[in-house]
Order: structure tokens, then sequence, then C-alpha cells
């Protein structure tokens, strides 16, 4: 029972990492570009809200209708200041740009919050704590559940509106052939800013979850960015459920490592996906999948 229990909490965690990885997934998947400042801005859109659920007195859930939409201009804003011209220097200068970006973002929020380590979970209220009880080991967590639930609806979504919409149609031909789709009046910098733009609204999303989950600082986004890299390696680079899989292979695989010993918990995630850039498959690493790829 109590392997069931840690795989069903791995699932729950994988939920969440599959939240963080899901802007990561598109921007490599659209832009070809790792965002090395994802998990910083993740940790800025929690920020974002804790400062709205302080000061206003709200639940974390009513602070994410002002702080979505201003995190989706930051994104859009994001790319127009500072990525497009960094895509202009070729494939390396993204990646240095967002790295200084990341170091940005930790410092300001260091200095503008200083390195308390802060929580949503109190004001979130019961849903952060209750759960339902199956047996004496196995129990199902509200938060899990919303998590989880979440993390389908957002991934099922963004799958859907790239194959369903005209938007989508743009970002697929974009990613593929930026310079080709340009020619039939697709702007490839707008796609990219609005993809960015949903990227850094999704990593919201996740920070906030993690905030009400557990805890986080100034200098959480490094590691949200690492779980977030190999859920997205693990589930195939460019898929976006690919990634919802991949997240929960590696918060599984930290549960069940969890339950060896506490200390295994980390160390079993790495593991895992070095076992998968060690296969035939993560030496085909960038090249992308047809069946539910982003581009």
């Amino acid at each position: 029972m109590n392997l069931l229990n840690a795989i069903l909490q791995g699932i729950f965690l994988g939920g969440l990492y599959a939240l963080f990885a899901c802007g990561l997934s598109l921007i490599f998947g659209v832009m070809r570009i790792i965002n090395l400042a994802h998990g910083d801005l993740a940790v800025l859109g929690a920020f974002l809200v804790w400062t709205l659920s302080t000061q206003a007195g709200l639940s974390p859930f009513w602070a994410l209708v002002p702080a979505l939409p201003a995190m989706l201009v930051v994104g859009y804003l994001l790319h127009r200041t500072v990525l497009a011209r960094s895509l202009r220097g070729g494939a390396l200068t993204p990646l240095l740009t967002t790295f200084g970006l990341a170091i940005v973002i930790q410092n300001a929020l260091l200095e503008g919050y200083s390195p308390d380590v802060r929580s949503l979970g109190g004001a979130a209220g019961g849903i952060a704590t209750g759960s339902w009880r199956i047996t004496d080991q196995l129990s199902v967590s509200y938060l899990g559940v919303l998590i989880l639930a979440v993390a389908v609806l957002v991934l099922g979504g963004l799958q859907l509106a790239l194959r369903r919409t005209a938007f989508g149609r743009e970002m697929r031909a974009t990613a593929q052939d930026a310079d080709t789709a340009a020619l039939v009046g697709v702007p490839a910098q707008s796609v990219y800013a609005r993809a960015t733009a949903i990227a850094v609204a999704t990593a919201t999303l996740a920070g906030v979850f993690l905030a009400i989950r557990s805890t986080f600082d100034a200098s959480s986004g490094p590691t949200q960015l690492i779980f977030a890299f190999e859920a997205v390696v693990i589930g195939g680079l460019g898929s976006l459920w690919g990634t919802l899989w991949g997240g929960m292979v590696l918060g599984v695989a930290q549960t069940i490592g969890a339950t060896i010993d506490p200390q295994y918990s980390i160390l079993a995630g790495h593991l895992v996906f070095l076992i998968v850039l060690a296969s035939p498959r993560g030496r085909s690493l960038f090249s992308y999948r047809r069946e539910g790829r982003t581009a």
C-alpha cells in the first residue's frame, strides 16, 4: 500500500512538474531555444500573486485573475524587448540572454522580497491540506487532484489550439520554417511573442501551485527549471502530451525514491533522466516526434 500511495502522490507531483515544463516545451518547440529564466519567471509570478494575496486579502486563486493577464503582458514585452533581438545572434545568444535574465530576476526578487521563505498554503484554505481518505495508508489530496486536472486542461487545451486554430497553424508553420511562413503572411515575431506570453503565464500558474503546495523564495527558480527540463526531455522535446507523461515519470521516480530513503528522492528523478539520456531516444534528443509534437 505504501508503494501505491507513493505512485499516486508521484502522479500528482508530476502534474506540477508538467505545468512547469509546459511553457519550456512550448518555447523550445516554437523558437528552438531553452529559456533558462523560465523557473525564475515562475517564481516572479508566485511573488506577484503572494503580494496581491497579502496586500488585498485575496485567496491565491482570486489573485490569479489579475496576475495571469499581467504575466501575459510581461511575456509578450519580454520577447519584444529582449528575446527578439537575441534570436538574430545565433543559437548561443538566446541561451546567454535568458541566463542573464534569470540572474537579473533573482537579484531583483532578493532585493525586493529578501531571502525569506514564503508560502501561500495558509491563504489557500482547506484545499491546501485537505484530502479524501481512502484507507489508513492511502489518501488523495484535494490540491493534488486540482493541480493534475489543471495540468491536463492546460496541456490538452494548448495541444488542441495548436492543431485546430488559426494561431496554432501559424505557430506550427513558423516553427517549421519562419522565413517560408513569412512569405505567406505569417508574422514570425508576433507568433514568437504570443508563444512567450503563453509560456510565462503557464509558468506563473505553476509557480502559484508550488507556493500553495510548499514554500518558495527568490532563489527557487533554478531548481524548478531543472525539474521542468528533465520532464521535457523524458517526455520528448517539443511534445506537450509527452511533457505531461514526462512530469509524471519524474514525480513517481522521486516519490518512490523517497519511500526507500528520503535522501534518494531527488537522486531517483535525476537517475531516470540520465537513463533516458543514455538510451537510443536520448541520442536523438533534439529530433521531434511526429505524433503530439508542438511544431
